[in-house]
Formats: structure tokens, C-alpha cells, sequence
């Protein structure tokens, strides 16, 4: 038989503890994992960003090029399509539009099918940044989830799909 390995106790724990404390009455189950989830993003955002900012980016810019990459060849999308993709208000689509396009990683032109409305294609130079970053992107992610085995990343995975196909539902 397999001995379990004792799990350190966390940030989280000590919260919980307290309000075991002074609230015995409530199952704080759920209240563990929202807290391990929000705290372990909070945790995982500055070390993102790090490899952002090696590009020139900002998270939300990466997004942007990275929605445009993902769609393929011609790598060209509608501004509307981009603010659904990424949740975002069209001003605020607007406002990151314009930073990338500034700074030479994509290019607006007139669709072609609706003179009424643009197209964002990436250019050559937001090509090869989107790829770059996301080769560090993915190396970083995957160093920061190290200490986790792959059965238990895949686990992980699994129920993150899980919980967030209810929670979009």
C-alpha cells in the first residue's frame, strides 16, 4: 500500500479555518476551491505578463494578435468578431486596435464585402511577434504548472472544463 503524501497547507487553508471558527454551520468547500482558483490567478497574472511585456505587449494586445493567428490564413478578422471572441466592449477593442496597429503588427483596410466595415489583418511583423510570444507564452505556463504531474494537469483540466461548460451555460 501507497503511502498519501501530506499536502502543505496554503494561503487558503488559513482563511478557511477561521471561518470554520467562527461559522461551523457553513460548508466551505466550494468557498476553498473559488479561493484557490481567484488566488492561484492572481499568482499566475504578473508571471504572464513578464513574458508579454519581453514583447512590447500588454496581456490584452497579446489576445488580440493571438485571436488573429488562431483564425488562419489570411489571419484577418472583423473588429466585431475580435470584441466577441474576447469579451470586450468594441471602445475598448477600438483603444487596443489602435496600440497594435501603431506599433506596426496589424493593418486596418475596408472589407471589401461591406464598405461600412473594417477588417484587422495581422502584418508580417505581427506574425512573427504573435509566434514568438506564444512559444514563451507556452514554455512559461508550462514551467509555472510544474509541479504538477501530467495526471494531475490533466485532472485539473478536466474539471475546469467541467465546471466553466455549467458556468457559461
Amino acid at each position: 500500500m501507497s503511502e498519501t503524501k501530506a499536502v502543505q497547507p496554503d494561503a487558503v487553508d488559513a482563511v478557511i479555518e477561521a471561518w470554520q471558527r467562527e461559522r461551523p454551520d457553513l460548508d466551505l468547500d466550494a468557498i476553498a476551491v473559488v479561493g484557490r482558483l481567484g488566488r492561484a490567478g492572481l499568482l499566475l497574472a504578473p508571471a504572464q505578463e513578464a513574458v508579454f511585456t519581453r514583447f512590447g505587449l500588454q496581456k490584452g494586445e497579446f489576445d488580440v494578435l493571438a485571436s488573429l493567428r488562431r483564425s488562419g490564413d489570411p489571419y484577418t478578422l472583423r473588429p466585431s468578431q475580435l470584441s466577441e471572441t474576447l469579451m470586450l466592449t468594441r471602445a475598448g477593442m477600438t483603444n487596443r486596435l489602435d496600440r497594435l496597429e501603431a506599433a506596426g503588427l496589424v493593418e486596418r483596410t475596408l472589407d471589401p464585402a461591406d464598405r461600412r466595415s473594417f477588417r484587422v489583418r495581422l502584418t508580417d511583423k505581427g506574425y512573427a511577434t504573435v509566434d514568438d510570444a506564444m512559444t514563451a507564452h507556452t514554455a512559461n505556463i508550462t514551467q509555472l504548472l510544474s509541479a504538477l504531474s501530467e495526471e494531475q494537469l490533466g485532472g485539473l483540466d478536466e474539471l475546469l472544463r467541467v465546471l466553466l461548460r455549467a458556468l457559461e451555460s
